[in-house]
């Protein structure tokens, strides 16, 4: 199938699920300056993406809080988190 078409078929996907296909220039412009400044450090914020995580959302949830990670433990349980 032809790259093309199966783009225009993400982005006729998109739009019928209320997302926006392109980045605004407002939403690149900060995307940027958090690149160049870097990650805040300290307090709280741990450094996690060392860990596999999965989603356990809908196909038409447009947030990502719902995300999960299982920690292999001794004795072979788990924790999730």
């Amino acid at each position: 199938m032809d790259p093309t078409h199966l783009h225009q078929i993400a982005v006729e996907a998109m739009r019928s699920r209320g997302l926006l296909p392109v980045f605004s220039p407002e939403a690149l412009q900060e995307a940027e300056a958090a690149r160049q400044t870097g990650p805040e450090r300290g307090g709280d914020i741990r450094d996690l993406r060392h860990l596999t995580w999965f989603s356990i959302d809908n196909d038409d949830t447009r947030d990502l809080d719902q995300l999960s990670v299982a920690e292999p433990l001794a004795a072979g349980s788990l924790r999730s988190v």
